[in-house]
């Protein structure tokens, strides 16, 4: 989640109206602060720490927070190094997962000698993801969409408090796609060859994305501690990810009341489209503190969880027979002719100017060729090479 993006929401704005022009919107008042995303769990992995600086709504940001020392340090007395692997991203400098009941705390001292500590901050349960289903549903504009729902349980009752994220991974099939090419022998005098292509491999490929909601649910009105067919994410059966085949990795946050209530004040403030608005929220409450004069305010949370994760994969003809979601854009052929079109015309011909722009492949000869259209249909090279939307590269978790 990008919570540097998240966070220009909580600084205050003026708005420069003029009647006949434009307006531009301009921080007034702004306070330096820190950005922190911090949250380790139970997985056993390289743990992983962003740092970075508030920005103002006209600059283009964030600011990555360089040379700082990280450091958690458990209850225990142990401590585990965080070593910056890239611009304000520290990772741990070896694997590691919390132990439930534990008490963990961050350490943060920045190039300028600023200290940071967060407050003692654990967690006390691991509630499993139990099952995965998708069913149809209606969204509110009444189209059909799709509806990935989560189920878990807590026989202790102790979670109570759960946030999602997940990955969906979704096949792509070049709706023009050709195994045969066009080769230019010669430019002058115009020479093609059509040939099986060397590189088959650009008909199918695999696009991964990350989720970027806040999405939380709590158990505490319930008898039991019981996640339901909790919707986390929907999408319209129109939509070109699930055309063929769809994948989703959700991941389930067992959270403190801390947390949760964090998340969810930073949620309303990011859901706020309206930047105009008057009251503008300022900074909100944070478990991570300045311990040095020269600190600033900080945004973020330092959060230890448990988590659990559960893949899912459906079909786009699991649920209908006929019919596909439109392609990702709207595919056009063109049939350049392979001869000038007037005694004036210079060469080379249209078929290899086509060729040369390479925004145009080959995709099948053409049946009505006449004086002004030529023996080949070309596509646009988005429609006959998948590679303009993924990658070739089937994931390692991938089943057909």
């Amino acid at each position: 989640m990008n919570t540097s993006f998240k966070y220009s929401f909580l600084l205050i704005v003026s708005i420069l109206v003029a009647c006949t022009e434009s307006f531009v919107i301009e921080t007034q008042d702004f306070s330096s602060a820190l950005v922190v995303e911090a949250t380790i769990s139970n997985e056993v992995k390289s743990q992983e720490i962003r740092l970075s600086k508030a920005f103002k709504l006209e600059e283009e940001g964030p600011f990555p927070e360089t040379n700082a020392q990280v450091e958690v340090k458990d209850e225990n007395s142990n401590t585990y190094v965080f070593t910056e692997t890239s611009p304000g991203v520290y990772t741990s400098s070896a694997p590691f997962s919390t132990q439930n009941n534990i008490n963990y705390t961050l350490h943060i001292k920045t190039a300028s000698g600023a200290i940071y500590e967060s407050k003692p901050t654990k967690t006390t349960s691991n509630s499993q993801i139990e099952s995965i289903n998708v069913s149809l549903g209606k969204s509110i504009a009444n189209e059909d969409e799709f509806r990935l729902n989560i189920n878990s349980y807590d026989p202790t009752g102790i979670s109570k408090y759960y946030r999602y994220t997940y990955e969906e991974t979704y096949k792509i099939v070049a709706q023009n796609w050709s195994p045969l090419e066009l080769a230019i022998v010669s430019r002058i005098p115009s020479i093609v060859e059509r040939r099986t292509k060397i590189d088959q491999s650009k008909e199918v490929c695999y696009q991964t994305l990350a989720s970027t909601d806040i999405i939380q649910t709590e158990t505490t009105d319930k008898i039991e501690d019981r996640v339901s067919n909790f919707l986390v994410r929907n999408i319209l059966t129109s939509d070109f990810k699930t055309g063929h085949r769809y994948s989703i990795l959700i991941k389930q946050f067992v959270q403190s009341y801390e947390a949760h209530t964090y998340y969810e004040v930073l949620k309303k403030f990011s859901n706020n489209s309206n930047v105009l608005a008057q009251s503008q929220p300022g900074f909100f409450s944070s478990n991570i503190e300045a311990k040095t004069e020269n600190g600033e305010k900080v945004l973020g949370f330092f959060e230890v969880t448990s988590v659990s994760s559960k893949r899912f994969f459906f079909n786009y003809r699991d649920f209908y027979e006929t019919g596909r979601p439109e392609y990702i854009t709207k595919c056009e052929t063109l049939a350049p002719l392979n001869r000038l079109s007037t005694p004036l015309e210079e060469p080379p011909v249209p078929l290899i100017l086509a060729l040369e722009s390479e925004k145009w492949l080959y995709f099948k000869d053409n049946d009505n060729a006449d004086e002004n259209n030529g023996p080949y249909l070309l596509t646009s090279k988005d429609c006959g090479d998948c590679t303009a939307f993924g990658t070739t590269v089937k994931p390692i978790f991938w089943e057909d």
